[in-house]
């Protein structure tokens, strides 16, 4: 007998679609950007991710939870989604490895979780008329009261999220007698980049979002590194302005994600919302500079202007998406400085991507190089 209790509840779109469902547990109302993820794998850590702060998530796998939660797989400290809707969710899991089971993982973060939902048709309807704002709930009785409280929604366009994550305090990570220091602006770092930093031997210093060029460099970093992270880029000015004097300062660099569009603004470049979006663990790209396809992991809803890009004599594009053709890496052509729009860090089975933390170091071995 399942011990998931289970009620009607709908979805409502900003636009007045509304798909119904399930709510799992003891259900209630949840707000934020709704959009999809095609990982056929990796819940828990896009559960855990911090830049889906604020967003609804809907897993177009067919099943959720049946192999159970590990502390390996967090990405950071909390369940950071807004709200989770899939089709079937596993009561029941079947890894060894697993310490407990979704559902009571996520009832600590009081998540709304709809399942029994036709995801294929939400996400062909998200697909073709992109992303936007929408309400979970398990009050079906009332739906104008719902239409007002989502209109009351922001929209992520325009919306500072990375406060709401970063790190209230500086911290440390890794071994401090390694080899390199490295100062990182957290926007919602997850772990396992500071997991593949400190590998790499070095010791790392994580600022809070906010942070200037002056308190990073009390670090004597070898070089600084831009988290990814939730929200629009563009209202991070103390980030923009950090990235700017630490490429002026012409030390290394190296953004991800949300941290790549932070160094593109610095020089110059604009960004915009896209349509839909890119989140899913198999979307590939073209390194420019090696001729080679790359499978990447993705979450992004923003994206760097590419004709701006081209037209900016300092930049070097690097890497492609080869399903729109958006910008997927820059570089800097007179600085130590390069960014990717995807996340190396994850490795969901494909670890193509990975290089790019050891040319990270090598860029900081060459910079010392220069400099000693």
């Amino acid at each position: 007998m399942s011990y998931l209790n289970k009620k009607d509840a709908v979805i409502l779109l900003a636009d007045g679609t509304i798909f119904h469902g399930k709510a799992i547990g003891d259900g209630g109302t949840a707000t934020g950007e709704i959009c999809f993820n095609t990982g056929m794998s990796g819940y828990q850590e896009v559960f855990t991710d911090p830049s889906y702060t604020g967003q609804i998530m809907v897993t177009t796998n067919a099943h959720i939870g049946n192999y159970g939660i590990t502390d390996d797989d967090a990405e950071s400290n909390s369940v950071k989604i807004a709200g989770l809707i899939c089709k079937n969710f596993s009561e029941e899991f079947s890894r060894p490895a697993a310490q407990s089971d979704l559902f009571a993982y996520l009832k600590k973060k009081n998540l709304v979780i709809l399942s029994d939902v036709d995801t294929r048709a939400l996400v062909r309807y998200i697909r073709d008329h992109g992303a936007q704002n929408a309400i979970i709930s398990t009050d079906v009785e009332d739906m104008q009261s719902l239409k007002r409280k989502l209109e009351d929604v922001p929209s992520m366009k325009g919306l500072e999220l990375a406060s709401k994550v970063s790190c209230k305090e500086p911290y440390f990570y890794g071994d401090e007698n390694a080899k390199y220091r490295i100062a990182a602006l957290d926007l919602g770092i997850k772990s396992n980049i500071l997991r593949n930093l400190a590998s790499r031997n070095t010791y790392i210093k994580v600022f809070p979002y906010n942070s200037s060029f002056e308190e990073m460099a009390s670090f004597n970093p070898d070089g600084y590194f831009i988290s990814n992270g939730p929200g629009d880029p563009e209202p991070l000015e103390a980030a923009i302005k950090t990235a700017s004097e630490i490429i002026e300062s012409n030390s290394p660099l190296f953004g991800i994600c949300l941290g790549h569009q932070v160094i593109a603004l610095a020089m110059g470049v604009s960004t915009y919302k896209m349509h839909n979006g890119h989140r899913g663990i198999n979307h590939p790209i073209k390194n420019l500079i090696t001729g080679k396809g790359e499978i990447t992991s993705q979450n992004h809803g923003f994206a760097i202007n590419k004709s701006q890009a081209i037209a900016n004599d300092n930049i070097e594009i690097t890497h492609l998406h080869l399903n729109d053709d958006t910008v997927a890496g820059i570089r800097l052509k007179d600085k130590p400085c390069f960014s990717v729009q995807y996340h190396p860090e994850a490795g969901p089975g494909p670890n193509d991507a990975t290089y790019l933390f050891d040319q990270f170091i090598d860029l900081i071995k060459n910079s010392k190089k220069h400099t000693a």
